[in-house]
């Protein structure tokens, strides 16, 4: 009976060793007892976040294989990943670490791709992002902690006191000197509106005189027409200067047109040869201008002819012409 409660021993103890063998051999190959086949992808990470060899590589949610092995590649975490045969990896799939509970589980999350781009190959390497996890959230929230516990002390120190005292004394402080001036400028500003009410000065009687806003309102209407007026004028003469430089009508020939300025330079040079023909007595005008002789001998002439006239009254027709002939020659 001893021997036979022995071997049961012996053999409960052999089948718990086999057992943990078996354990120890399906851990150590990613949860599985035989190793499944499959192709191999890397993926580097500056930070693999605790990933372990055997966690899952999941696409949109589902399970497309595992890591087979994490190492160090120069600066860099690289994952070696086993994807199941019947599973096709785009060339633009991304890669990421992703917690898959809050105890600090990890997986490896590819995205699903384009339809249209072409398949990783066998040893290819996976397009990663770096993701972040719940200790850098954590280390974040502890900096924006003390952040904030700085901003609360400042706040507490400008408003409970300090050097120059609290905020709230400050604002005493200033109230209290200048009360007497709040209260006679809120006294000027009652005067002031109390007149505008009652109708008094410029202000008042605008606010309250329905004919002066009329007028106002008239007066405003009049600069409006005549800045309307001084825009129709500027542009009038805009268009008239337009044709000025475009060398149309008078005007325009005679600023921009060569021949038109020409022949004024040459009416000019005339009138200078001409006065000054005259001036020194040269021609018929010139001489009447300057020589006295011809007003001497017109004189004469008029003098006989005084006396014709003179001798036309007491004779007749013949001897007037007579007398007129005889006065002339």
């Amino acid at each position: 009976m001893n021997n036979r409660t022995q071997n049961i021993r012996i053999g409960l103890f052999f089948l718990l060793g086999l057992a943990l063998l078996w354990v120890t051999y399906a851990s150590l190959n990613g949860g599985r007892v035989f190793r499944q086949k499959g192709y191999m992808l890397t993926a580097r990470f500056d930070n693999l976040k605790g990933l372990q060899t055997g966690d899952d590589v999941l696409m949109a949610g589902v399970r497309i294989g595992a890591v087979a092995q994490t190492r160090l590649a120069g600066r860099q975490a690289e994952a070696v990943l086993r994807i199941e045969p019947a599973v096709t990896v785009a060339s633009d799939a991304v890669a990421m670490v992703a917690q898959s509970s809050l105890l600090g589980a990890n997986h490896l999350e590819v995205t699903v791709g384009s339809p249209d781009v072409p398949r990783l190959e066998p040893g290819s390497g996976l397009k990663t992002r770096d993701t972040v996890d719940m200790n850098e959230v954590i280390a974040r929230l502890g900096s924006l902690g003390d952040r904030l516990e700085k901003v609360v002390t400042e706040i507490g120190k400008n408003l409970g006191g300090g050097e120059g005292g609290s905020l709230f004394t400050k604002i005493d402080k200033l109230v209290t000197d200048n009360g007497p001036k709040l209260t006679e400028t809120v006294s000027n500003l009652q005067e002031i509106t109390a007149k505008v009410r009652s109708g008094e000065g410029t202000l008042g009687h605008l606010v309250n005189d329905p004919k002066l806003h009329d007028e106002l309102l008239a007066s405003v209407g009049e600069i409006k027409g005549a800045a309307t007026d001084a825009r129709t004028f500027v542009a009038n003469a805009q268009s008239f200067l337009d044709q000025v430089k475009a060398g149309k009508g008078a005007l325009g020939a005679l600023v921009f047109d060569e021949q038109t300025g020409n022949e004024i330079k040459t009416t000019i040079r005339n009138l200078q040869d001409i006065s000054t023909k005259l001036n020194s007595g040269q021609g018929t005008l010139g001489k009447l201008m300057s020589d006295d002789t011809l007003y001497r001998q017109a004189q004469g002439t008029l003098r006989k002819v005084d006396q014709m006239t003179e001798g036309l009254n007491d004779q007749g027709p013949i001897t007037a012409v007579g007398v007129a002939a005889k006065a002339l020659f």
